[in-house]
């Protein structure tokens, strides 16, 4: 879950536009070979981006909300997605594959400790992480909390969100006959994975459409169509990832495994107008987290654009660095 529009409305904020100094095709095993870029100082504060979706890729906007002097900012697009290859891949493609990755991307590029950053999806993705290999964390700085509950699940996808933007919702369940509608995940699940191309990126753009559309606080809830090969990879690996239910043993294992990380210092950034990820799940994080500091930025949304939320983020890198 992670879309960035309106990018220009945050840039005021941002780090000047960099190039990587570094950009490599990694393989990771099963026939996956993942997309690593590194900017900025080589010999500054190691920083990996975990991007949302899962699906979504990450892009140049996000090298700069560190600054390059200080940070070795490395970036990569998960398993499927992005640069990665095979595209929009969900075969041996889950949340322990992609920890698995993100271990072999750090010990590759001999970091020691580094400090992961991630939004929406990749919040999620930087507490399980961080969970699993609490001895290569330093800091965690996350914003637009998930934590791949079926009551987050239930909330975006069986109506919740939908009571507040009735007229998107009923976009994107009116392409789901009237008999599957008991579970709309399971229902697109179907057509995303079925043979005819043309059905999956039919499907994989109201998927998408539905999400991006309340991304953003000023949003008009227009559902704008994207290239029809990325919402195929965005909308079948959020689907795989949803559908199995993030491939955790059990609902709630990331706020009940907190005590793992209890040492860590980190920082979230959430947006009190969040239609995609409420603002519950950032609240029960924080409560559990002895040295996380949460940061509720009024009138902003979801999106890693909001010109409040790149503010903080950025504030919030630049105290690290500053340590």
């Amino acid at each position: 879950m992670d879309k960035t529009p309106d990018q220009k409305r945050a840039v005021q904020y941002l780090y000047p536009p960099l190039d990587p100094f570094d950009r490599r095709m990694l393989s990771v095993g099963q026939g996956h070979d993942v997309y690593v870029e590194q900017c900025g100082n080589p010999d500054g504060i190691p920083v990996v981006v975990l991007h949302g979706g899962p699906g979504g890729g990450c892009s140049p906007s996000m090298r700069r909300y560190f600054n390059p002097e200080k940070y070795r900012i490395i970036l990569f697009d998960q398993r499927g997605c992005g640069r990665s290859t095979p595209h929009a891949s969900v075969s041996d493609n889950t949340t322990w594959h992609l920890v698995a990755d993100i271990e072999l991307i750090r010990e590759t590029l001999g970091i020691g400790q580094w400090v992961v950053f991630g939004g929406s999806w990749g919040a999620t993705l930087s507490l399980i992480y961080a969970q699993t290999h609490p001895e290569a964390v330093r800091n965690i700085v996350l914003r637009g909390v998930f934590l791949m509950t079926q009551a987050e699940l239930d909330w975006f996808y069986g109506g919740g969100a939908g009571k507040f933007w009735p007229e998107v919702w009923d976009n994107f369940i009116s392409i789901v006959p009237q008999d599957e509608r008991d579970d709309f995940i399971k229902a697109y699940h179907s057509r995303l994975f079925s043979d005819d191309l043309s059905l999956q990126t039919r499907y994989a753009r109201a998927w998408s459409g539905w999400e991006n559309a309340l991304a953003s606080i000023s949003s008009t809830g227009q559902m704008i169509e994207g290239p029809g090969e990325y919402a195929r990879a965005f909308a079948r690996l959020e689907n795989h990832y949803f559908i199995n239910n993030g491939f955790l043993e059990y609902d709630g294992q990331i706020l009940a495994q907190m005590d793992r990380i209890a040492h860590i210092p980190g920082v979230i950034v959430q947006g009190r107008y969040d239609m995609i990820c409420p603002p519950t799940s950032a609240y029960a994080i924080a409560k559990a987290w002895p040295k996380g500091v949460l940061k509720m930025v009024r009138n902003a949304g979801h999106a890693l654009s909001e010109p409040g939320i790149s503010a903080e983020l950025v504030r919030a890198m630049d105290r690290i660095a500053a340590t």
